[in-house]
């Protein structure tokens, strides 16, 4: 924290813009405010924001996770109207580093959740709270290796290229499959968190290679539309299909038998401990630098458990 301490003599500037703002205002500002996985984030920083007397929540994201350029200005608008602490899923590692960076100079202190920001970024936030992706990854490719064996071809549906989250879920899982078995990953397609779109790919996809034994759609967007062709297709039951995060479509396809498997983030504890976490700066604690929010494998069999309900949204 001793970077964060040299910041805060810098936290004057911030109270320049304190009228602007609500009384010891806390910004979530996240990569689309449009999905349900981002919406339970909310549900946990909402529940976190009341057991903190004398702050106020805001919450925000653009339309899609696309639209990294309207996540910048929300980031932006947060500063110029001095909120006291910031909890960002940032969308893009490299576009979000300049407007955090201005945080750091006008001593408000940022929580990120969910993605990382890229290396030259590190200094200019405080602590990292997410998913284990890489380990979340590799998870769900020893749930492809333990349903569908060692040999035969599968497929990736991913979401964004080049996005903390998918750098280290899909990398773990493909690095996980090449090391231990000779599956042939033999397309990997990206939504661009699309549901619509997954759908399409997925429809190309399982028509382009009829003897696919599994499929794996690597986030919540994405997996829906997976789900949905793999329905259309008359595929239900015959291929593998693992999913991630674990939204109402999602269980409704695990619990029909589309899916085998979802990968469930803790969307609500990002929210939650990301507040948390904040306010502990804001109020000169001591944090750890990262925090991992944890991940459940939800299959049929433990859908109904305590551990899935916690996570499912």
């Amino acid at each position: 924290m001793g970077k964060w301490a040299a910041a805060t003599i810098l936290a004057g500037v911030a109270t320049a813009f304190a009228g602007a703002a609500s009384a010891q205002e806390i910004a979530v500002i996240v990569k689309t405010n449009s999905s349900n996985f981002w919406q339970n984030v909310n549900k946990g920083a909402s529940a976190a924001i009341k057991k903190h007397d004398g702050y106020t929540m805001s919450f925000d994201g653009p339309a899609t996770e696309s639209a990294i350029s309207d996540e910048v200005n929300l980031v932006e608008n947060a500063i110029n109207r001095g909120v006291k602490g910031i909890v960002l899923a940032p969308s893009d590692p490299e576009a979000l580093i300049p407007p955090v960076k201005r945080a750091y100079e006008n001593g408000i202190p940022v929580v990120i959740i969910d993605s990382l920001l890229a290396e030259s970024g590190k200094e200019y936030y405080q602590s990292f709270l997410s998913t284990d992706n890489k380990a979340a990854g590799e998870a769900m490719a020893k749930e492809m290796i333990d349903r569908v064996g060692k040999t035969g071809n599968i497929a990736v549906m991913s979401y964004v290229p080049g996005v903390g989250s998918e750098i280290g879920r899909v990398g773990g899982f493909k690095d996980y499959i090449e090391k231990n078995s000779d599956l042939k990953i033999v397309s990997t397609l990206y939504s661009q968190s699309q549901m619509a779109t997954a759908l399409n790919q997925t429809t190309d996809t399982l028509a382009a290679n009829p003897d696919l034994k599994g499929i794996f759609g690597a986030n919540e967007p994405t997996a829906v539309g997976m789900g949905r062709a793999i329905e259309q297709a008359g595929k239900k039951g015959q291929i593998v299909a693992l999913g991630f995060d674990g939204n109402a479509d999602l269980q409704a396809m695990i619990k029909d038998g589309t899916l085998d498997a979802i990968a469930v983030q803790g969307s609500y504890q990002m929210g939650e401990k990301g507040v948390d976490t904040v306010i502990d700066l804001i109020e000169g604690k001591t944090v750890e630098p990262y925090v991992n929010t944890g991940v459940v494998i939800v299959t049929k069999d433990n859908i109904d458990s305590p551990e899935a309900q916690n996570v499912l949204y």
